[in-house]
């Protein structure tokens, strides 16, 4: 009964007050109830030093339909939005700003009100005394405020609100936070903002960090884990518990057996010399060197056949090295669409080469190379032979050995080491045969028509991984199919719920405070990194998991550009989104 009493006086109070034509809106009695909870972020500089001058900001989520009374409302009957401080000795406060205003009419009223609505941004600055002691400094206010939508004013409102500022010694550095809000705020006499104050937005690093100084911070850090796609919540729980037990991850060949892959490498380079390309050339290669029938001795025979074969390995295992060691951005680079599908159009030629439709053959090159009969024999001709051969390897050499180079380059950029053994490993396959044929044992197959098959056999598995390359390719275009602002909207939730949008800042919170970090890399155009945020980080179990760290969100627009850069080759990561854990040396 009350409550009909309550909302027909409201009814009546709003009647009168449009018939008025006043401007002023009709007052909801504090009996209703009827005050408007606002959700409240303060924001802070994290730390700051006795003396200096700290910037705070009050973020105010003001509900959808409603408004506040502007802190300059043109009707007195309005309540103005106040924000008072309750200083602790000492602190001076520097003028509370606010955003300009907007106008607002009432219905049936011609009178504009000074108001604000969406997200109100208010900002301010304390002095600290000299003297001020170190650690954590607690700074209260009152908001009052007024909301009222387009036919009431509800019960004005005063609610507390605090920062926290840790005050450090003279010689911990700084940490500044909050950068992309505080950039938006006059801070000083200049009066009330120009503008409003746009929602958080996630910078790569704040303005004054330098890419040099984030790397040698990145230096006193460990990687305890990384992972990256998407990755289901049990799986990702899985992963963080892992780390912080010690547990190394399964990679590539722990998970799919390391003597297999090996086994296979190897078995495919001695297979090599059934095909068309080598096995008819081996005993012609072998007259050449002075072995086989023409050594005169089986042992020397043999050693001029190993020599010959080792040259081989060792050209194929130097240039593997070379080429994985110097491609230190490939895992950078293999997470963008264009390359992968330049490799899948690579290997389609090279599958294409292996069935004679497309023609790659550098042994031509070899025709100008001679050798003086007095050196026929010799182990320096056998290296030497052997080496040319390696390089100006056949139509069916090439491609092979250029997919296990690229094969290995990936497992290495994946954290296998042993994968820089694979080029060495396809060349002693190749290189096993000659001894034996230098030592005069006919125990080589003879050449036929078969051999055509064993060629096409690498063909038709060629073709295979340009069709995984050709998928990938897919996958990270169509994971690009994504609205950037969507993304942008997402990374600025995580932001208001206390992640870090700059790498420096948190590394420098980490060190302070003795905590791990979980770095997020992100982009505008990964769809992934979006679904992510939307179900594997927004799982509360996740969330709780992640809670004892210093959580940042790095952005890395372009994944060649520092500290992302550094940051992807410390973790070994391929593409986004990538998570990493770090922890202090």
């Amino acid at each position: 009964m009350r409550r009909r009493a309550a909302a027909a006086f409201g009814a009546l109070a709003i009647a009168i007050g449009l018939a008025s034509g006043a401007g002023a809106l009709a007052q909801a009695p504090a009996s209703s109830g009827g005050a408007v909870p606002l959700a409240l972020t303060p924001l802070v500089d994290s730390t700051a030093h006795a003396g200096d001058t700290v910037r705070l900001a009050l973020q105010v989520g003001i509900p959808a339909g409603l408004h506040l009374q502007s802190n300059a409302p043109r009707d007195p009957a309005l309540k103005a939005t106040t924000l008072t401080f309750e200083l602790p000795d000492g602190v001076k406060a520097g003028e509370t700003v606010f955003p300009a205003s907007i106008d607002f009419r009432l219905q049936g009223s011609t009178d504009l009100l000074a108001v604000f609505e969406g997200t109100l941004t208010i900002g301010s600055t304390l002095t600290l005394p000299a003297s001020q002691a170190t650690g954590d400094l607690t700074i209260p206010a009152r908001l009052r405020y007024q909301a009222c939508d387009d036919k009431v004013c509800f019960a004005p409102r005063t609610v507390p609100v605090s920062w926290t500022v840790r005050v450090t010694p003279k010689t911990v550095a700084v940490a500044r936070s909050n950068d992309a809000v505080f950039r938006t705020i006059k801070f000083g006499s200049g009066g009330p903002m120009a503008v409003a104050a746009p929602p958080v937005t996630a910078s790569a690093a704040p303005a004054s960090a330098n890419p040099g100084d984030v790397i040698s911070q990145l230096a006193r850090f460990n990687v305890r884990g990384s992972t990256g796609g998407y990755v289901a919540s049990a799986d990702f729980l899985k992963w963080i518990a892992d780390t912080e037990a010690g547990v190394t991850q399964a990679g590539w060949f722990e998970g799919r057996g390391p003597l297999a892959i090996l086994a296979i490498v190897f078995i495919g380079g001695l297979a090599l010399n059934l095909t068309p390309c080598v096995l008819p050339m081996i005993p012609i290669n072998l007259a050449i060197i002075g072995a086989g029938t023409r050594a005169g001795r089986r042992s020397r025979g043999l050693l001029l056949g190993a020599t010959y074969g080792a040259a081989m390995a060792l050209v194929y295992g130097v240039l593997g090295l070379v080429v994985i060691l110097t491609a230190g951005s490939f895992g950078t680079i293999n997470a963008s669409p264009w390359f992968n599908a330049g490799i899948a159009g690579l290997f389609v030629f090279l599958g294409l080469a292996m069935f004679d439709i497309v023609t790659i053959d550098f042994s031509r090159f070899s025709s100008g190379i001679r050798f003086s009969e007095s050196s026929r024999g010799t182990f320096f001709l056998a290296f030497a032979m052997g080496a040319i051969a390696a390089l100006l390897a056949g139509a069916c050499v090439a491609p092979v050995v250029i997919q296990v180079v690229l094969f290995a380059s990936n497992l290495y950029a994946k954290g296998a080491t042993v994968a820089l053994a694979l080029p060495f490993l396809l060349g002693v396959g190749m290189a096993l045969p000659w001894p034996i044929a230098g030592a005069g044992l006919a125990a080589l197959p003879k050449p036929g028509k078969w051999m055509v098959k064993v060629k096409y056999a690498f063909g038709v598995f060629i073709l295979g991984t340009a069709a995984y390359y050709g998928y990938l390719a897919y996958e990270l275009f169509s994971s690009r199919w994504v609205d950037p602002n969507s993304v942008r909207a997402s990374v600025e939730a995580s932001l208001r719920e206390g992640w870090h949008s700059s790498l420096a800042e948190g590394l420098t919170i980490a060190e302070r405070d003795r905590k791990p970090v979980f770095v997020d890399l992100w982009a505008t155009w990964c769809k992934n990194c979006l679904v992510m945020d939307r179900t594997t980080l927004a799982d509360p179990a996740v969330r709780a998991a992640l809670d004892k760290y210093v959580r940042v969100k790095q952005q890395a627009e372009d994944p060649t550009e520092s500290p992302s850069k550094e940051l992807m080759a410390l973790a070994k990561a391929v593409g986004l989104p990538a998570y990493v854990i770090l922890e202090l040396k």
